[in-house]
Formats: C-alpha cells, structure tokens, sequence
C-alpha cells in the first residue's frame, strides 16, 4: 500500500478508535455482542484486524461498528460527540478512504463498490434533482402471527451474508397458499435496517383470479417515483425505463420485494444491477429461467410440520386454549395438511367464535373438508386460491392435475400418472414437470411425485364433473394390480395363479429386470397399494381390491406387516362376498388366517382356516384346501399340539397327491418331517425332508428349499452332528436372505445359535442370537423374548 493511503487508512482507523472512546471503551467482545444483537453480526477477531489497519473497513462493518459503539453508549449514559454518531459523516470519510486506495484494491467486491460511490456521487452532483434521495419504506407490515420455517430462514441468513461483487436473487417458491408472501415480507422486515437506502414492494399479482398481471412498466413507473425521479423525466418505454431504474440504484443499498410473480419474464425488467441490493421474489412457478441466467437461488417452502402447525394455532389463538383441547388440535392441524393458509383460516374462524370448542371445529374440518376451509373473502378461500394457479395451465396439463385428484395419495410415478391419463410417458413426463413448475406438484426425489391432501381434494372435485373420472380411476387401479402381480410373481414364482382382469388401452406398466427392482417397486408403493386396495373396495372396484390384497400377501408377509395383512385381506374378504367369489373369499380368509397366526391370535387364524377350508371344499379345489390343512397343522405346532400337526400335515400330503400337485406334495413331506422332529422322531424326519428337497430342487422352488434346509438343519441338531446342522442351517440363511424373506431368517439364526452353543462356540452363538433377536424386535414379533432368554442364559 502506498504511504498516502496508508495514512488515510491509519486516520480512518483513528476515528473509529476515538468513536470507541468516547461511547465508553466497549470491550471487542461487547462491540461484537452488541452488533449481533442489532442485526449486523461481526465476529470479534474481524473488529481486532480492523481497528488494528490489518485490512481495509467495509461499508457494512462501519455501519455494525458505529452502531453497536452508539448502543453501548446509550446503555452506558454516554454522550457520543454529533459528528461520530452521523452515518452520512462516515459515508463520506469512507468514500475519501475509498478515493485515496484506488489503486491499490485488494479485492474485486471493492473495486465494484469503489467504482459504485463514484457514479453515486456523480449521479448526487450531476442535476439539483438529485440532491435528495428519497428512501422509499413500501414493505407491507409483517405477520404478526409467524411461526416455525427455521431452514428456510436460515438459508436467506446465509445468502445475505455471503461474500459477493453482485446482487443477491431470491426466489421462494411453493404451493398456493404454503406462506410465500409471509415469509418474504417477514425475513424482509428483520434484514431492512441493512438496506438504508430503501425498501420497495410490490404485488405482481401473476395468479389472481382475473387476468390482472401487473405490467412491468406499471411497476417501474411506481419504483421510479418512489425512488424521487421527477414524473416528467419518467420515460414510458419499458427498456428506457428500466435504464433509468438501473441508474438510480448505482451504488445503493435497497430491498426489491416482487410478490406473486407469473414468471421470469415478468421479474427481469425489474431487477436492480447494482451490487449490494437484495431481490426477493415469490411465485407459485419454480421460475427455474431466473436461476439459470440470472444466478436466482431457489428456496421451495414445503408444508408445515405437525410441530410447526401447532405453533401457528397457539400464535393465533393462545397456548392455553391450544393446550386445553390437544386432540382436536391434532385433528386440525391434520385436517390442515401444514398449510399455512388452511391454519389462517381455521384460526380466524376459532378466534371469531371464541365459545366454540375447538373440537367442534375440527368435526366440521373432517367432514366438510373443502367447504370447512372456505372464507367470506376470495383470497381466504381455499377454492378460490387454488384455482388461480390452474387458471394458468395449459388444457392437457390442467386435465392431469384433475385426474391425479383420483390418485389414493402416498406418492406416485409416471407410470401411474400416465395410466390415470392414458397418455404415454414422455408427454405425462412433460405434463408433470409443468405442474410441478406450477407448484401444484412436488417432486420430493427424482421421478417420485405428489400432492398434499387439500390440493388432492380439489383436484378431485374438478374431477368428479368429468365423466372419464371412472375410467381413468379404473386404468389406474389395472396399473397397480398388474405391476403389483408382476412383482410378486418375480418374489414368489410358485405361487397359486390368479386370473387378471384384461388389461386395458392405455395403462402403463413399469418393467422390473428382477427380484431386486420388484422389491424396491413395492416398498415405493407400500403405502400406495395399501390406499389403492381400500379405494378399489369403496368405488365398487372389488376384483381389483381382492387381487391386490392378494397380490401384496408376500411382501406384507415377508416385511412382518401382519397388522396391515390382516387388514386388506378382512377388505378383500368383503369384496370377494358382494362379486360372490368363493375362490377370492377362501384365498383372503388364508391369508388373513396367516397373518393372525405370526400374530399368534391362535383363536382367530384357526377361524380363518375353518371358513376357508370349507369354502374350497364346496369348490372341489383340492390345492387350495390342503394348503388350508397345511395351515392347520401350523396352527397346532405353534399350540405345541404336535400329534396333530403332523396328522394335518400327512392329510394335506394325500390332497396335494390327489390333485397331482408336486409343489404341495414337496411342502407337505418337509412339514411332515418337522413335525418328526417336534415327536422326536429324528431319523424319519431326515427321510421325509431329504425326499421334500429332491422334489424341491428338481422344480426350482427356493423358497421351499430353505424350509427344507432349516428342517434338516434341526434333524442333524438333535442327533448330535452339530457340523453338518451348521451347514444345513447355513443353505437355509442363503436362501432366506435371497428372497428377503425376514422373520424366516430370524428362526433359522435362532436355530443355528443351538448348534454353534452346542459345539462350545459360545461367542458365535452369542453374535448370531443378536442378529436374529434384531430382526424379530425390528418386525415388533414376541419370538424375540426366547431367543433374549437364550442370550441371557449363555451369559457368562
């Protein structure tokens, strides 16, 4: 640095010291304490380097240092001498400060702020117009009533506080009605004593009801007035215009709001292109054209947490009448979906009827849906303001949001959208990236979508005035049962099969390269499915509503989801009772009867098999009722009635033989063999089970084979040769975790933790107990009590 900046810079850095002085010597820390406590953060080692002319003082840290030493002189009764305590003094020694180091920048942000004071005081000395800044204060009041949004707040925090030669683009995004606006105006309100040359607002109106879009050239003419530029010299051209806004803002520091913009084009005659000025702008569009040419950064708002709602109805109605109805706060917030606008609007009914309880508004919330969130104005209706924005689709577009309305919630892809739409991919793929453009449609992880519960709800009120609505309800549902069925087959090849309906024009289906993708298929669609079963069953889809439950049986099975089990089968038995389908009842009543079983609600499964025993008895199908007897004798063993469970297991053999059936045939020998080992009988077990795995792995069944495999296993333990029950035990964990089949796999660690206790390797025992008790407490199953009484027995 030259001497004579080197000078200017040490007297600079005098002032500051005197200012310090004479506001009564604040410590470092409390300089840095009372600037956070102000609004202008500083850390205490960057006031040190400061004030000890290590580097140049930015604009920024003269305002956060003058100001915190003035506050801390008012709190200590001081008296700071007029000169100090005037930014326009500072503003101009830091300028000359500025001035005398021109040449000698270290940085490029102050050579673009250096360069801006110049055309500020030029644009200052140039006319007599000029001498007077107006500072415009157009930030509408903020929210009195916020709550929660802690992220988003805090990425603004460090947007405003990164290091950067240009201005700053905000774009907060989200749905209708998610608090765009509330957030925008609030963080604006906290951050605008840093913008001391003016704030300005204005609402773009991009989705109101009528085509009331505000023109930009409407809106520069009001900036530049506000901004103190006479009305004649006010060109009308929109480039002239924006010229001329451009030129005012040189050098300033100044606040731009654009609330509810249409689109980029709307936003970008309106930007500033003055460093240090702040744009934020909220839409219901993704205004992704901002962020790539124009470097926006995008901050989408999703709904509110549960927490977060419950914050918001204490805000608005006092915590102690929140408190006082706990349940029916939850219901609402519910009933809400985390919508901002849904809470203002449940809120303002609360507070004008401060004598209703806060149940009976959750009631009308539940059963009026829609019509419990409908305001006396417009824009407090939900309706309405969801309206708005599909007023902005294009027809094809607009369709598929109605339609989607159809969709039983939980998530979707485009193969389900496509079959609501019977349309193909691609365009369904174009279609939702225009409504998740729109906000009407998240995408929360590549190609996976969804709506939240209102917007769904509207949707599908615009859809019930379609008559296609059925027909594409029922493309939808022929989409899940025919990739549900597909996938299951791929985890359970040698299931019974089922009839499909004829699958219709215009579904699409997703194709699977294996028992991998299948699995991961219906752990995406878990949830989905489950919904899909209970709305197949409520709009008379019933063939759909049994064969998807019956196509879900495995995976639920596998996963240990026996409660959900047993629900979809109790729908699918209803289903198949209003088609009079004796084949779909007796199917759901066993599968319902095995879920009851792992649940060990003996009384219930032995119910199930009963009726579905009969049921295939008056059908005349002999593998499906000695697949029910094989169910029975399970039923026995687990009410460690064995005699019978063999004698059940010996009567489904002679059914199966009858039908010809080797599968069945193959299971029941393995079963009788269990059964053997239960008695005692160790040596015919191992005759039964070795003929069982022949005829298993003669027709490829894995599945079987690794019950078979466990079997044996347990022969070989009881005879004392505990290696070759390691190995068996050891084909049958392969097999298991090859099918994913879970609580399978916990019985066979279990038995294999025997054998390697059995042969003094207490340590392995010990590791594969814990594995198996894991998996049994992950599925909540009680059999995860005796294999912790093994671990605490071998516990030294």
């Amino acid at each position: 640095m030259a001497q004579g900046s080197r000078q200017v810079l040490d007297a600079f850095v005098g002032e500051l010291d005197r200012l310090r002085q004479c506001a009564g010597a604040p410590s470092l820390t409390q300089i840095a304490s009372s600037a956070t406590a102000i609004g202008h953060p500083l850390a205490r080692s960057t006031v040190s380097d400061k004030l000890n002319a290590k580097s140049l003082p930015e604009w920024d840290f003269v305002v956060a240092f003058v100001r915190a030493c003035l506050a801390h002189a008012e709190r200590t009764g001081l008296r700071v001498p007029d000169d100090l305590a005037d930014l326009a003094w500072w503003d101009a020694a830091h300028w000359e400060l500025l001035r005398a180091i021109d040449g000698d920048r270290a940085t490029d942000r102050l050579a673009v702020a250096a360069q801006g004071e110049v055309r500020r005081r030029q644009a200052r000395t140039r006319s007599p117009e000029h001498d007077a800044w107006v500072v415009p204060r157009q930030l509408p009041a903020p929210v009195p009533h916020f709550a929660g949004r802690a992220e988003p707040l805090a990425r603004l925090a460090e947007l405003l506080d990164e290091p950067a030669p240009t201005m700053v683009i905000t774009a907060i995004g989200g749905t209708a009605g998610v608090g765009k606006t509330s957030l925008a105006v609030f963080w604006a309100d906290r951050v605008a004593d840093r913008f001391p040359d003016g704030q300005l607002y204005v609402n773009l109106r991009g989705f109101d009801a009528v085509p009331a879009q505000v023109d930009p050239t409407v809106v520069l003419r009001g900036f530049l007035e506000a901004l103190g530029a006479p009305v004649e010299r006010i060109p009308t051209d929109l480039d002239a215009q924006t010229g001329l806004y451009r030129s005012l803002l040189i050098g300033r520091r100044v606040l731009v709001l654009l609330d509810n913009a249409r689109d980029a084009e709307q936003v970008r005659p309106l930007l500033p292109g003055s460093p240090g000025c702040l744009v934020l702008i909220t839409s219901r569009r993704q205004l992704t054209g901002l962020v790539a040419a124009e470097g926006a950064h995008p901050i989408v708002l999703d709904l509110l947490s549960d927490a977060e709602a419950r914050d918001v109805l204490a805000l608005r109605l006092g915590a102690r009448r929140v408190e006082a109805e706990p349940e029916a706060v939850r219901r609402i917030v519910t009933a809400s979906a985390g919508l901002p606008l849904a809470l203002a609007v449940v809120a303002a009914r609360a507070r004008t009827f401060p004598g209703f309880p806060l149940s009976r508004l959750a009631d009308e919330l539940e059963e009026a849906r829609l019509d419990g969130f409908a305001g006396a104005e417009p824009a407090m209706d939900l309706r309405f303001v969801f309206s708005w924005s599909c007023r902005q689709l294009e027809a094809p577009t607009a369709r598929l949001f109605r339609l989607l309305g159809l969709h039983p919630g939980g998530g979707f892809g485009p193969h389900a959208a496509a079959s609501l739409a019977g349309q193909p991919v691609a365009e369904t793929r174009r279609r939702l990236a225009a409504l998740t453009d729109a906000n009407l449609v998240s995408e929360p992880s590549p190609g996976r979508y969804g709506m939240h519960d209102l917007l769904r709800a509207y949707a599908a009120e615009q859809a019930e005035a379609v008559e296609e609505g059925r027909h594409a309800l029922g493309r939808l549902l022929d989409h899940y049962l025919h990739a549900a069925h597909t996938a299951d087959l791929l985890l359970y090849p040698h299931r019974d099969a089922i009839t499909l309906p004829h699958l219709p024009d215009g579904v699409v289906l997703p194709t699977f390269a294996g028992r991998e993708q299948a699995w991961a298929w219906l752990t995406a669609e878990h949830q989905v499915l489950l919904n899909a079963i209970e709305l197949a069953a409520a709009a008379g889809f019933d063939t759909h509503a049994w064969q998807l439950a019956w196509s879900m049986s495995t995976y639920l099975d596998r996963i240990g989801a026996w409660a959900e089990q047993s629900r979809v089968q109790e729908v699918a038995v209803g289903a198949g009772a209003r088609l009079g389908d004796l084949d779909a009842q007796a199917r759901a009543r066993r599968n319902w009867a095995v879920a009851c079983l792992r649940g060990k609600r003996y009384a219930e499964a032995g119910e199930h098999l009963r009726l579905a025993l009969d049921l295939y008895d008056e059908l005349g199908d002999h593998v499906g009722a000695a697949r029910t007897v094989l169910n029975l004798g399970i039923l026995a063993e687990e009410q460690a009635d064995f005699p019978a469970a063999l004698a059940h297991a010996r009567r489904a053999f002679d059914r199966f033989a009858l039908a010809g059936h080797v599968h069945g045939q193959a299971n029941a020998l393995n079963n009788i063999g269990w059964y053997q080992v239960r008695l005692g009988d160790y040596e015919s077990a191992l005759d039964h089970c070795r003929r069982a795995l022949a005829l298993q792995q003669e027709t490829g069944n894995t599945y079987w084979q690794a019950h078979t495999w466990d079997s044996l296993g347990s022969a070989h333990h009881h005879l004392g040769e505990h290696p070759e029950a390691i190995r068996c035990f050891g084909e049958a964990l392969a097999l298991w975790r090859d099918a994913g089949e879970r609580f399978f796999e916990a019985t066979t660690l279990t038995h294999l933790g025997d054998s390697q206790h059995a042969i003094g390797d207490t340590g392995g025992a010990r590791s594969t107990w814990l594995r198996a008790a894991a998996i049994l407490d992950d599925l909540a199953h009680p059999d995860a009590g005796p294999v912790r009484a093994r671990l605490h027995a071998a516990t030294p």
